[in-house]
């Protein structure tokens, strides 16, 4: 059975699959009644499932009348991964992190389903077996030797 969280993130990827647009506006609280759970389950989803790893920039407005927008963010093929190589040099990655990247690199048509499951392998904890933030320096590193590889006109042309 599905978590309350994973029934929220397909609510709100089916309501922006629905909008014309790549961005959708929702109000918390209302969202919060629909799911009979209290706000701060919603930010929860929103904080770990809409992150900018995951191709998400979230928009929040607290108090009366608040509102949540949701802009889904496309990658422009080259450009969006130098960006992402750029913002992983010297970093460290959380797995979850990690993840989310793989992810949106996937959805964006980067990775097919086997890519990605293969990379999600090789980012696993289990797969690094160092203390932190080593595996989260090495798990960066990992992550970006991925991302010069998909910029690489041979893997290009072999897609």
């Amino acid at each position: 059975m599905r978590s309350l969280a994973d029934k929220i993130e397909q609510y709100i990827k089916s309501m922006l699959k629905e909008q014309q647009t790549a961005t959708l506006e929702l109000k918390r609280n209302d969202l919060a009644q629909v799911f009979q759970c209290v706000p701060s389950q919603i930010n929860y989803v929103l904080g770990t499932r809409f992150t900018l790893e995951h191709g998400y920039l979230i928009e929040s407005r607290r108090g009366g009348g608040g509102y949540i927008r949701i802009t889904k963010i496309s990658m422009g093929q080259d450009n969006e991964l130098l960006r992402l190589i750029d913002q992983t040099a010297n970093k460290l990655i959380s797995q979850q992190a990690g993840e989310g990247l793989t992810d949106r690199l996937a959805e964006e048509g980067f990775l097919s389903s086997r890519e990605t499951l293969l990379v999600k392998a090789m980012i696993s904890r289990d797969a690094l077996p160092v203390e932190l933030p080593l595996r989260d320096m090495v798990r960066a590193n990992i992550i970006r030797a991925v991302l010069l590889t998909l910029l690489r006109k041979e893997f290009n042309e072999e897609g």
